[in-house]
């Protein structure tokens, strides 16, 4: 997941060497937490958060086969 992640995050933003994602996996959950630079956060999230909402989209349909777990993204400072 932190590839597919990387993937669609990196040609968005101008500080791709900033880009950090950690796991966190509980019981019932994993937690991917996207970092970016503060000045790529709003190209990140996007108009009304239409961008975080599609790679949310996108991450949950692909681990919804792959993991029993229900999965999250979080986008962090």
């Amino acid at each position: 997941m932190k590839q597919l992640i990387e993937a669609i995050v990196l040609p968005l933003v101008d500080y791709p060497e900033e880009v950090r994602i950690e796991t966190d996996e509980h019981a019932n959950r994993i937690v991917y937490k996207l970092f970016v630079h503060p000045e790529d956060r709003g190209k990140v999230i996007g108009k009304q958060g239409r961008v975080a909402k599609a790679i949310r989209t996108i991450v949950y349909s692909a681990a919804g086969g792959h993991h029993q777990k229900k999965t999250y993204v979080d986008i962090l400072d």
